[in-house]
């Protein structure tokens, strides 16, 4: 039996389980799923699952239709189709909005979702911290510490959404413990429009610290360099394990007497170099 339509983080996975699901039981073939949509091809939904075209909105109907998908389910299908065809963050973030709204309004949950409400503001990784670091503080005691300055209420609202995703316990002296030290975004695309939006947050406070914070507190550095696509492939695989070094400094530590953050950034600062004509000067 296949798994739920909200079950699933991309549309494309869906429609290929769907199909090999048909396949195993019946003659099914693609040409037929594809006459059952509407559509003339008869590779048309092959191609999309292969990655290689998209479905449109009327199209997203068609196939809904075509599975069998009725009521909220039916709806959260176009709306994964949606999502994947909008344009920036700002769009994506709208769409998962409403795919949330509607699995919340038929009791169901969608992957995902506490992710996305974690990354999507800072106070919850700063409260995460803070919960376990702080044992025995009330929220008020925790939000006086957190800069910028949060309310109580909305450290009040932080832990209950944590407790409640997971992402920490509370024991019976009502301490908080962390359910895993790390978290990983994993390959879910839903998140990354949230840690979007978490690292323009953080780039805010970081542009903020350089000009309020001693040079003591803080630490700002960078590099300006030429590449070629194979060393920034290599500057980018040692950024990640350098990151994963700090994470096993700091895994261990018990009694932490701060909440940092470190961001790492690399970009480029200028168009590919191989794709600019330059004309050379012959002189007078």
């Amino acid at each position: 039996m296949m798994k739920s339509v909200t079950e699933y983080k991309d549309y494309r996975e869906y429609v290929l389980d769907y199909y090999q699901e048909r396949k195993r039981s019946s003659a099914f073939t693609w040409r037929k799923f594809a006459k059952d949509a509407g559509f003339a091809s008869g590779s048309y939904l092959k191609l999309v699952c292969d990655g290689k075209t998209r479905l449109r909105e009327e199209g997203a109907k068609k196939t809904a239709h075509a599975m069998g998908l009725v009521g909220f389910e039916f709806d959260y299908f176009v709306l994964m189709v949606r999502y994947e065809s909008a344009k920036t963050d700002e769009q994506k973030k709208k769409c998962f909005e409403e795919m949330q709204a509607l699995s919340a309004a038929n009791h169901v949950k969608i992957l995902g979702s506490d992710l996305f409400t974690f990354y999507e503001t800072w106070k919850h990784s700063v409260v995460r911290e803070l919960a376990v670091a702080m044992p025995g503080a009330k929220p008020n005691e925790i939000a006086k510490v957190c800069r910028p300055a949060i309310s109580a209420a909305d450290v009040s609202d932080s832990l209950h959404f944590l407790v409640k995703a997971g992402l920490l316990t509370r024991d019976i002296k009502g301490n908080y413990h962390q359910t895993n030290r790390s978290l990983s975004t994993g390959r879910l695309n839903v998140v990354a429009v949230a840690v979007h939006s978490l690292l323009r947050q953080m780039g805010e406070f970081a542009l903020d610290a350089l000009g309020k914070l001693p040079i003591s507190e803080r630490h700002f550095s960078g590099i300006t360099m030429g590449v070629t696509a194979e060393t920034y492939a290599k500057v980018v695989e040692e950024i990640a394990l350098c990151r994963k070094r700090i994470v096993s400094i700091v895994a261990d530590e018990q009694q932490p007497d701060r909440i940092c953050r470190l961001n790492f950034q690399f970009f480029p600062l200028t168009e590919n170099l191989n794709s600019v004509q330059v004309t050379p000067d012959k002189g007078e």
